[in-house]
């Protein structure tokens, strides 16, 4: 069962806002369909900006653990829900990121955690690679980061220009990761299905 989700002051001033909305479309908010869509909307929108709530700081100095390893770390295909800040359309695809530890390493889930605190703002992929890249460089110090994410967009897909087989690959590195062998093994690891 779903949990029920109260309206905060701000999500009824979005409602109401979205009820204008369906009126200046025009649809009629009143119809039986659409009674309850402002509100729909309004929480929806709640969630899916949630990460103005989160920190990434935060997430990752509750599980940095002592371990003196040196060896990269990857964790890949990791689901990425985002809104385009320019259309406030959706975009999704995929995370891979990689880290070599100096010293301390983070619990796996939070690197995840660390991605959804940036996905759940309005976002451009670029932007959204790099502040994941930056939150992890600063919070676990490690020999390097390396980030890549692939992503479609529905504001490509179904409007404007309407590819629909069109993808968008974003990527940074910081560290080691700018040496050439070291990139290279990373590519190859998240390129590769090794399940």
């Amino acid at each position: 069962m779903q949990e029920k989700v109260e309206l905060t002051p701000t999500m009824e001033a979005i409602a109401k806002q979205y009820k204008l909305v369906l009126s200046e479309i025009g649809e009629n908010p009143e119809r039986e369909g659409l009674l309850k869509t402002p509100e729909r909307v309004a929480k929806s929108l709640s969630y899916l900006t949630g990460g103005y709530k989160m920190s990434a700081a935060d997430i990752i100095q509750s599980a940095l653990f002592k371990e003196e390893v040196s060896e990269m770390v990857v964790v890949k295909d990791i689901e990425i829900y985002s809104m385009c800040e320019h259309h406030m359309l959706p975009f999704f695809g995929r995370a891979h990121i990689a880290y070599i530890p100096n010293g301390q390493i983070i619990g796996l889930s939070k690197i995840a955690r660390v991605v959804e605190v940036f996905a759940r703002r309005l976002q451009v992929q670029e932007r959204l690679t790099n502040e994941v890249l930056v939150a992890l460089e600063e919070g676990l110090k490690p020999f390097g980061v390396a980030v890549v994410i692939e992503c479609q967009h529905l504001c490509m897909m179904m409007r404007g220009v309407q590819k629909q087989n069109s993808s968008t690959t974003t990527s940074a590195f910081t560290g080691v990761f700018k040496n050439q062998a070291t990139r290279s093994e990373f590519l190859k690891l998240i390129s590769k299905r090794l399940h």
